[in-house]
């Protein structure tokens, strides 16, 4: 590092206080990543027999609500979301955000261990890439970010970019429902959740300074909107792909959107050098990167013996259907004997 990134450096407005909220967003990755694993059994049960490449129908989303591992796993998700909405009220969303990466870690060895499935060495260096790269980026972060003011005219822009995310993820869940790979959903979530961390620094902010307007509770309605749909995409990503493969995406995808907007919209780095802004750009590739070669070489898409053993259980399962049918078919056959033989006695 130069001497003038030293100086440029030291002419950023950083305030201490702002490292608060870091400690706040550690604790809500390790809620995450043990309610991700909860919640990813509980949807395994509810979809048992089913297509695995095919969304969660009605009938299995009110199931889950039945599932007492489902249930945890939400009320660790709703501990981490309280942890998360503190640390935000404290420190710049692109600062906070990006620690969510910590969850993919205790994920991907909670999941291991679970499935009793070892990390290959490609796993274990895309985990290293995506966590390594967020870990860069809010080390940076935390001490070029600031905590900007917002205007009307942004949280305009923010709602009206989310209405268009909305229509397109909304019309192509509809369309394609049926034929979406996990990819999709991961990265439908990630980018639904940036902007509910978005809004949520807006409300957040907006209470505290007490300018809560017309707006401010539009952004609130659309936080719920995102929200919800955000959460549907979640399950399905569970349904179609393992946890630590959808904590990736969430914890990569996520903090990508929330940072593009608090550093193009917010101004959260306004005060940034350019050497920084540099590195935040390198440090995201990096953890892109990461994320895709996880869903690319991670085990349970390759391990022949979970391949087989889902193979068996789909093949156990139309078995036993069609072994049903025939029962019926041959109780049915019975019931027209017998009344066939009582109409000519």
């Amino acid at each position: 590092m130069q001497l003038n990134d030293l100086t440029d450096l030291a002419q950023v407005s950083f305030e201490p206080a702002q490292l608060i909220g870091i400690p706040f967003a550690l604790v809500g990755a390790i809620l995450m990543s043990v309610g991700a694993q909860l919640q990813h059994r509980g949807v395994n049960k509810v979809g048992d027999g089913e297509d695995e490449k095919s969304a969660l129908n009605l009938k299995q989303l009110v199931a889950l609500f039945k599932r007492p591992s489902w249930l945890t796993g939400t009320v660790f998700l709703g501990a981490a979301i309280i942890f998360q909405l503190i640390s935000l009220g404290f420190s710049p969303l692109i600062v906070v955000q990006p620690i969510g990466a910590v969850a993919l870690v205790i994920t991907a060895v909670l999941n291991a261990r679970v499935t009793k499935t070892k990390l290959n060495t490609q796993s274990i260096v895309a985990i290293a890439l995506s966590v390594g790269g967020i870990g860069i980026f809010v080390s940076i972060a935390a001490f070029t970010a600031i905590n900007a003011p917002m205007t009307s005219a942004d949280l305009a822009e923010i709602l009206v970019i989310l209405i268009v995310v909305l229509a397109i993820f909304g019309v192509l869940f509809l369309i394609y429902r049926k034929h979406l790979s996990a990819l999709y959903y991961i990265v439908g979530a990630g980018v639904l959740y940036g902007f509910v961390a978005t809004l949520a620094k807006v409300v957040i902010t907006s209470v505290i300074h007490g300018a809560t307007d017309w707006l401010t509770w539009a952004c609130l309605a659309a936080l719920l909107a995102a929200t919800v749909l955000g959460a549907l995409f979640v399950q399905n990503a569970y349904q179609t792909g393992p946890p630590d493969l959808v904590i990736a995406g969430l914890t990569v995808i996520d903090p990508i959107v929330a940072v593009a907007i608090g550093i193009l919209i917010l101004d959260e780095a306004s005060q940034a050098p350019g050497w920084a802004i540099v590195s935040y750009v390198l440090a995201g590739v990096l953890a892109i990167i990461g994320v895709f070669l996880l869903a690319k070489y991670h085990p349970d898409a390759h391990d022949p013996v979970s391949a087989a053993s889902k193979e068996a259980k789909a093949g156990f399962q139309s078995a036993k259907a069609e072994s049903k049918a025939k029962v019926n078919a041959a109780a049915h056959g019975a019931k027209e004997a017998i009344k066939k033989a009582k109409s000519v006695d």
